[in-house]
């Protein structure tokens, strides 16, 4: 089974930047993609960000493209999610998520890292 532990959340002012951090542990050999999701208050986790564990490419909600940049350290087992030009609207909840096979949805979720951003 594969473990995730996200970090780096915290309080920013809007147009500041935050690096979130996710490190994998166990049976991550067995890992094709890693996400990231978010989730506003009263509102249902969405999509951010993914990246493929081999080969690496990525995709990007609309609204953080740009902004935002997903990336991973194979040896490490840590995929990242460098967040620039941060809005009031990014506040949210931030999972860490592991997709094991090309076929299934997201297996394996971290605990979250709380992300605010004031105006």
């Amino acid at each position: 089974q594969v473990q995730l532990v996200e970090s780096g959340g915290g309080l920013v002012q809007a147009g500041g930047s935050l690096r979130l951090s996710c490190a994998a542990s166990g049976r991550t050999f067995t890992t094709y993609s890693m996400g990231w999701f978010r989730q506003a208050p009263g509102k249902e986790r969405k999509f951010v960000a993914a990246i493929r564990w081999s080969g690496g490419s990525t995709s990007y909600v609309d609204s953080v493209k740009g902004r935002f940049t997903i990336s991973r350290d194979n040896a490490e087992n840590t995929v990242y999610l460098q967040m620039n030009s941060l809005k009031p609207e990014d506040t949210a909840v931030y999972y860490c998520a592991a997709q094991l096979r090309p076929s299934s949805g997201y297996d394996v979720w971290g605990q979250g890292t709380q992300v605010t951003v004031s105006s």
